[in-house]
């Protein structure tokens, strides 16, 4: 098993998309998934049952719905001289209730063979992700793949585990001792933790590719926020909670918290520091109508409620860790602006979604990296971070300031 990739995390993947008779129990009771036969390059041909997760994800709901069943594997004609039929049995969960035909559906053994089967809304955003992270497609039969040893992991790849609940470990202890020095017994600001991030990367310059920028510079904070939240929250455990389960719950949602809104304001802080490098003028939070805050404005709140100043050469970003509905917070952030700017790492975005957001004048700012994620016809309607920049740049440099 090689560290940083798939196969560190999955032995093999199936995935195919559900008809009726496995969904719908007013149609089928059987309870077992159709056209299985590809699956025996995972599972064999002896009869097991494996313990499951089972996770529904959609686009909609801010966190999946999961539940623990089993699945079964085994030739219904075992004792047959000639002839086999293997099926999957599954039992009844709240994730095969709420399932619907279309669906695409991922049977994952883990290492340790369990099966984490996770069912994502048919041509949804996370169901491309998916897609993407396993290089699988999905038809009426079972897709396969049993060697997932070449599938190395990525910034992108990391952000989709985590989606399905598998995060991923890991630590750069060579830093550990300085930050200690540096930062005390607590997390700092992020701001200065963003700061700091960037200053272990010296030789990356803010001036360099902001696309291939961006994304160093996140992964570097990553990498460091991971081993000193993990230095802190193992101190913390050692001194124990004396059976005060309200400080320990206080504790945990603490450290659950702190995760969820650091990946966006870090996304900020980085995208601040490109844009200050290059002297475009911005303003970070101004207000506009309705106490609205556009992350960024363009050139200025000022000139934004100045209305002599032409509305043409304004601009805003919103900028997002990932997308799901709150992509549609900008749309009412600036009405002076009439095409709104959003920044996101969100990848393999759906055909529905996009087409949703060019009809509310929405453009997407994708970091290059990130646009292998989706299909050629998709990648011509995104903007890279370069291209953002140089498109304000060159508005600005038509502004008299």
């Amino acid at each position: 098993m090689k560290n940083g990739y798939l196969s560190e995390y999955f032995k093999g993947v199936a995935s195919k998309t559900l008809s009726a008779v496995e969904v719908d129990m007013s149609i089928s009771h059987q309870h077992e998934y159709n056209g299985v036969g590809a699956l025996k390059k995972i599972f064999g041909t002896e009869r097991k049952t494996f313990t499951a997760q089972f996770i529904y994800l959609n686009d909609e709901d801010s966190e999946p719905v999961k539940d623990n069943g089993t699945l079964t594997w085994y030739d219904a004609r075992e004792k047959h001289p000639t002839r086999s039929e293997f099926r999957m049995y599954f039992t009844s969960t709240q994730v095969s209730e709420i399932s619907s035909v279309g669906d695409v559906i991922f049977i994952c053994l883990k290492p340790d063979f369990t099966v984490v089967v996770i069912i994502a809304e048919g041509k949804s955003t996370i169901c491309n992700q998916l897609k993407w992270l396993f290089g699988i497609e999905s038809t009426n039969l079972f897709s396969v793949r049993n060697d997932l040893t070449h599938d190395r992991l990525n910034f992108v790849s990391n952000i989709i585990l985590e989606q399905i609940g598998i995060r991923i470990e890991y630590s750069e202890e060579y830093y550990l001792e300085e930050m200690i020095l540096r930062f005390g017994q607590q997390f700092p600001k992020t701001a200065i933790f963003s700061a700091y991030a960037r200053e272990t990367l010296p030789e990356i310059q803010p001036l360099d590719n902001p696309d291939f920028v961006l994304i160093k510079w996140l992964e570097r904070e990553e990498l460091l926020f991971k081993t000193f939240e993990k230095y802190l929250v193992s101190a913390r455990l050692k001194e124990g909670f004396q059976d005060n389960v309200d400080e320990f719950f206080q504790f945990a949602l603490s450290a659950l918290n702190r995760r969820k809104s650091r990946a966006g304001h870090s996304l900020e802080n980085h995208v601040e520091t490109l844009l200050a490098a290059r002297n475009i003028r911005y303003e970070r939070g101004g207000t506009t109508e309705n106490r609205s805050k556009p992350d960024f404005l363009f050139p200025s709140a000022l000139a934004y409620h100045d209305k002599n100043f032409d509305a043409k050469k304004l601009t805003m970003l919103g900028v997002k860790s990932t997308c799901k509905d709150r992509w549609r917070q900008v749309l009412s952030e600036a009405d002076r602006i009439r095409e709104k700017h959003l920044l996101t790492l969100e990848a393999a975005i759906s055909n529905y979604q996009m087409q949703e957001m060019q009809e509310r004048n929405l453009q997407l700012v994708i970091p290059e990296s990130i646009h292998e994620t989706y299909s050629e016809v998709q990648r011509e309607k995104l903007m890279s971070v370069d291209n953002f920049i140089e498109m304000v740049s060159f508005r600005q440099r038509a502004i008299n300031f």
